[in-house]
């Protein structure tokens, strides 16, 4: 396996973990103030992620300086063409850190309300841009011979790209009400359960859907073929498979199994794009960014590898270590209400 591959492997790794965790974050964010009937249900809410949101963003952190160091032309088109919905989504998790931490610094329910529903933006936002931005990675986006874009930013809101929003956010408003199944007490546990059943046909249909646009709108047919392989056709079964585990309400299984879906969703979309980073859709043959016209030297490549072989283990260890000391469900306890 050459070096380029590896580093595409890993960042392809490095997203499916920021979506399977933040995907959860978000979700749990979107449904704050929809299922919290009151300020306690709310803070229950709020303290199921309190301990792990910005650990989760750290996923997303390191997926953009693997992209910056490994493949930086990659980066530098990425970062300029979808500079606005890039940036909107930035701001959105800056707003979203700050509602979590000004919140509970006064009582008035006036406060409190605004920064709840800021952390509803601040999780709708990236959860559909997501959905959008990789969407628009295999469609494909006019780049020219210098490696830029060279469209707009309402080239981006292409049909097939909302769809592709529309998945993310149905699939990360499952996980965070699985979650939430999982993680909080009555009432907000038992809510979270029915919501869940409410939400799984949504995303099963949305995922469908955008499965069979995929052979209409982009190159899908020639890069995998009718049959798309493993991984794609796992992606569906798995994501069906959910559905009987949310209404047996088995929500550990359900949130397992989802995750798997949204791991398996996004290896689908690399897979697609493997050898390619960014499609052209000028010239997708001579335009195109792949691993090997986009990336860094091969001496980069391989600094990059060792330091990754000895920390990467060192922070999945740690945040495992987390997600165990904060494993108990969250009560209507004030002594669990930290947030």
């Amino acid at each position: 396996m050459s070096l380029e591959t590896l580093w595409f492997l890993l960042i392809a790794v490095l997203f499916i973990g920021y979506f399977i965790l933040e995907g959860f974050d978000m979700g749990v964010g979107i449904l704050l103030p929809l299922l919290g009937k009151d300020d306690t249900q709310r803070r229950m809410i709020i303290n199921t992620i309190g301990p792990h949101w910005d650990g989760n963003e750290v996923w997303l952190i390191t997926a953009g300086g693997a992209m910056f160091a490994a493949f930086p032309d990659w980066y530098a088109t990425l970062f300029s063409g979808f500079y606005l919905p890039l940036l909107l989504i930035l701001l959105a998790l800056i707003v979203r850190g700050v509602a979590f931490e000004f919140r509970s610094k006064d009582s008035h329910p006036l406060w409190r309300s605004f920064w709840d529903w800021a952390i509803f933006a601040g999780s709708l936002i990236p959860a559909l841009l997501w959905g959008v931005a990789f969407a628009n990675f295999v469609r494909g986006v006019p780049i020219n011979a210098e490696m830029q874009y060279v469209g707009g930013f309402w080239n981006l809101l292409n049909p097939y790209a909302l769809l592709g929003g529309l998945v993310s956010l149905s699939g990360f408003i499952l996980q965070g009400a699985l979650f939430l199944g999982l993680k909080a007490g009555e009432p907000v546990g038992e809510v979270a359960g029915k919501v869940s059943k409410l939400v799984w046909p949504v995303a099963a249909a949305a995922v469908i859907l955008f499965t069979v646009s995929s052979y209409f709108f982009t190159d899908i047919l020639n890069i995998l073929g009718v049959n798309p392989g493993v991984v794609p056709i796992s992606a569906v079964i798995v994501l069906l498979v959910t559905g009987w585990f949310v209404y047996q309400r088995q929500y550990g299984w359900a949130f397992g199994l989802n995750s798997a879906a949204i791991a398996l969703s996004t290896a689908t979309i690399f897979q697609t794009l493997y050898p390619q980073l960014m499609i052209s859709s000028i010239d997708p043959a001579a335009y195109s960014l792949t691993i090997f016209n986009a990336a860094s030297s091969a001496d980069t490549l391989r600094t990059m590898s060792i330091v990754a072989l000895i920390f990467v283990p060192l922070v999945l260890a740690y945040q495992a270590y987390t997600y165990w000391v904060f494993r108990k469900r969250v009560t209507r306890d004030p002594k669990d209400l930290h947030y």
